[in-house]
């Protein structure tokens, strides 16, 4: 029997994280496949553990401290995974994603074609819209990239839903918990590449997610700097601090810096931005 560990961190949206579980529990599995989901509930207030403790009462559920977000919170839930037992696959998948009928049964045959030595990517159309994609693989020649009915290559990934397989986590290990939030996802994308493996996006869109529009506060010259600095430096935010480590990792020094110093000055001074933009559209005209 092969076993896979889908893994999900919440953080207070019960409705969507009952849909999620209610979409991947119908999922037809391969033959001779066995399901555990290990769910890291990051402090919800609204009552989302107890729920799916009734509704899915086989659900591990890991509590937080409502401090994980969404990297350190998946990072959680692989540890109790890994804890539990050595799985075949493991499956991130966000709360707030609902899968296609078919979406694990189409990952695993990626995975096999792949001789389940590649990550698998799912990509995501906004909900009721499959001509609009949302989230899986990106290249930096192309963008988010359009399932096409064959795998295609991608270096960064979201982690909405992706196919880890046991050999490629011997190889690369877990995400890395120095990311809080976001980043997380790409940081594994590009260790798979560093580590001589392949992220391969599946054939066809494998589950619904809307696009989460992020406000360019830190940004926005109409708030006052205080409020610019503390956008910044959210959890949810850009952190310039984790994005320099992640760009010195997979980009090196010279653009982790740059980037480093253009970020936090972009804060302070957002309307040079603004001027320049002004100017690029003069000249244009």
């Amino acid at each position: 029997m092969k076993t896979i560990a889908a893994l999900i961190t919440c953080f207070n949206r019960k409705e969507k994280t009952i849909l999620c579980l209610t979409n991947l529990f119908k999922q037809p599995l391969l033959n001779n496949f066995e399901l555990d989901v290990f769910l890291t509930d990051d402090g919800c207030t609204d009552g989302t553990a107890e729920a799916v403790g009734k509704t899915f009462p086989q659900v591990h559920i890991i509590k937080g401290d409502g401090n994980l977000f969404w990297n350190r919170g998946m990072y959680i839930a692989w540890q109790a995974a890994i804890k539990e037992k050595d799985y075949d696959f493991y499956l991130w998948l966000n709360d707030d994603t609902y899968l296609k009928p078919t979406a694990i049964k189409q990952l695993l045959l990626s995975s096999n074609e792949c001789l389940n030595k590649s990550v698998i990517i799912g990509s995501t159309s906004a909900i009721g819209n499959d001509k609009e994609i949302t989230y899986g693989g990106r290249t930096k020649a192309k963008g988010l990239l359009t399932p096409n009915g064959h795998l295609q290559p991608c270096e960064l990934i979201n982690g909405n839903i992706v196919l880890i397989p046991r050999y490629v986590y011997q190889q690369v290990g877990t995400n890395d918990p120095y990311f809080l939030h976001a980043i997380g996802d790409n940081d594994y994308g590009y260790r798979v590449i560093e580590a001589g493996l392949k992220n391969m996006v599946a054939p066809e869109i494998l589950g619904e997610c809307d696009l989460h529009e992020q406000p360019d506060t830190w940004r926005d010259s109409s708030k006052p700097l205080r409020v610019r600095w503390k956008a910044l430096r959210k959890p949810t935010g850009i952190q310039p601090e984790q994005f320099f480590v992640y760009e010195y990792r997979h980009y090196g020094l010279f653009i982790a810096t740059f980037h480093y110093i253009t970020t936090n000055l972009h804060a302070i001074c957002p309307w040079i931005w603004k001027l320049k933009k002004n100017e690029e559209k003069y000249f244009k005209s």
